[in-house]
């Protein structure tokens, strides 16, 4: 059992970590940090047993184990206060959804006795904030657990312990090959979603056709979910996974275009493409990352 964590960022990922602590009781007591007034509101409903904090300051120092689920930008400020405050050779990890960039940044400026075992947990939905999460958002999701030069096999361990109690099936790897996996599963879907939502958006005010997403089909609509994710955590996202992100796009552009010339002059060879790729999404079933049958919305 840890004797005392913080939680730094209360909305989808900070508040199910917080709702499934609380109820497998993996902290004696629990600590959260949520600088959102909004939020701060939203956790004081909860009947479960926590104390909210309002600073990053002195109450670090009590901590065996701090969670950071804030968005990529607020790292450095999180770290800092950990440098100030924190006792010598806490334990920290994150939730972070891209990894090399920040590492390094973070590595830069960390007192050099933190603990930091960096983690990303596959799970979330385009929906945030605490009133959202719940306790089993992570059962039997992978929880990615980033190996470091300098990671420690003890905190790699109570990292990887600490993920299986919240339900997590657990993986470790690298931060480089972390990121570029990501950008092609995670990070291209939702800007290609974006993008989409954009092309929708513009098409209907380029053809003044004000009623046209009351015809929003499956698709549209499946990737209006996406796009409607919290915009902070994307841009950090983007941004922090530059170089792989900036890759992905020139492939994609690059077969766009392809398709793009099929559709214009060659019928059998886009009805073979249509159908050899159609073989990805059975892989994707049997490798139980999804079922045959989808539920597009949350349980």
């Amino acid at each position: 059992m840890i004797n005392k964590l913080l939680i730094v960022g209360c909305g989808l990922i900070g508040s199910s970590i917080l709702k499934k602590v609380c109820k497998k009781k993996i902290a004696k007591r629990i600590f959260v940090f949520e600088k959102s007034k909004e939020n701060q509101r939203a956790l004081k409903k909860f009947k479960l047993k926590f104390e909210l904090i309002k600073r990053m300051d002195k109450k670090i120092s009590e901590c065996d184990l701090i969670v950071i689920c804030a968005p990529l930008s607020e790292y450095e400020k999180i770290f800092l206060a950990c440098n100030k405050y924190s006792k010598k050779n806490i334990l920290i990890t994150d939730v972070g959804s891209s990894k090399k960039d920040i590492i390094t940044k973070i590595n830069r400026i960390k007192r050099k006795d933190i603990k930091w075992i960096s983690s990303h947990p596959i799970a979330g939905s385009e929906v945030s904030g605490p009133l959202n999460g719940y306790e089993n958002l992570f059962l039997n999701k992978w929880s990615v657990i980033i190996k470091q030069k300098n990671s420690q096999i003890k905190e790699m361990k109570k990292i990887l312990k600490f993920w299986k109690l919240l339900g997590s099936k657990t993986v470790t790897m690298d931060a480089v090959q972390h990121d570029k996996i990501f950008a092609i599963t995670s990070h291209l879907p939702h800007l290609i979603a974006y993008n989409l939502i954009l092309t929708a958006t513009n098409f209907k005010v380029l053809n003044n056709k004000d009623n046209i997403l009351r015809f929003s089909a499956g698709g549209l609509r499946d990737f209006s979910r996406i796009a409607a994710s919290n915009e902070i955590m994307w841009r950090d996202i983007f941004f922090n996974n530059k170089s792989n992100m900036l890759k992905v796009i020139d492939l994609f552009i690059k077969n766009l275009k392809v398709f793009k010339q099929d559709i214009k002059l060659n019928r059998k060879n886009l009805e073979t493409k249509l159908k050899n790729l159609k073989k990805v999404r059975q892989k994707i079933v049997l490798l139980k990352q999804d079922t045959s049958k989808p539920d597009f919305g949350r349980i």
